[in-house]
């Protein structure tokens, strides 16, 4: 049977005709060939460890979601400002939402934070620190944003209830939203963003790992590379405790 007029003929055809309405539509590169790209490898900002850079093939990516979660004083907020330090030697602008009111400025100088170029918010609710993390990445203007922690983000309605409230499943809601908006923005403007996290302890949980992380399934699902902190033995000088080893497990790099 003869092709219809104006109906393509071949798959090439049907397939340039497809591109050519989804470029109109939503602008010229919205859709191409892997061959027709620039296949450059991925960016990555050194976390300032030899070591871990080699782990996770350079160091962690831009453009994309890294949660670094372990227990309470394990070294978590140590490597997220070591690697805020690498990207401004290499000329770089970083924000610091401090969700935990808890950042130490003069610590974060002595590890190499450079603090003219560090931008810090102090948000009162999760939805804030979220749309402040966004607004941010959206400037195109940060190199790295980090959010310190996803456990001490409490949603506006939790905040504004009384004390005995149940609610259930906030935080993971507002997590889940955050992230569906903000993993293109970052795709887009080359932004490494760092989600901080804590470890809880499941109840009843006999069998398997009895460990999770506040904030639901979302940010797993989002985050290319998963870290995991422990503390290592205490270093000391005569009998003066001087540091602590940390140990980093790369739990999840794709």
């Amino acid at each position: 049977m003869a092709a219809t007029r104006n109906q393509p003929t071949d798959k090439n055809e049907a397939v340039a005709l497809a591109v050519q309405q989804i470029e109109k539509a939503f602008g010229k590169g919205s859709i191409m060939r892997m061959t027709d790209g620039n296949r450059e490898a991925i960016a990555t900002i050194s976390s300032g460890a030899l070591s871990l850079d080699l782990a996770l093939g350079g160091g962690i990516p831009r453009g994309r979601i890294t949660e670094i979660y372990g227990a309470e004083s394990s070294g978590k907020t140590t490597l997220a400002l070591h690697i805020i330090a690498e990207a401004q030697k290499a000329g770089g602008m970083a924000l610091f939402v401090d969700a935990e009111h808890a950042l130490d400025t003069d610590y974060a100088q002595r590890l190499g934070v450079d603090i003219d170029r560090l931008y810090v918010s102090q948000p009162s609710s999760g939805e804030e620190a979220l749309e402040i993390m966004d607004a941010m990445v959206r400037s195109g203007a940060m190199d790295i944003v980090v959010l310190d922690s996803v456990a001490a983000l409490v949603p506006k309605n939790e905040i504004e209830g009384d004390m005995g409230d149940s609610h259930v499943g906030l935080q993971a809601r507002m997590m889940s939203q955050a992230l569906r908006k903000l993993g293109g923005q970052l795709s887009k403007t080359h932004t490494a963003a760092i989600f901080i996290n804590q470890i809880r302890e499941k109840i009843g949980v006999m069998f398997g790992n009895p460990e999770t992380t506040p904030g639901g399934r979302a940010l797993k699902f989002w985050s290319s590379v998963r870290l995991e902190v422990r503390r290592g033995e205490i270093l000391k000088d005569g009998t003066e405790s001087v540091g602590a080893r940390t140990k980093v497990k790369v739990v999840k790099n794709k």
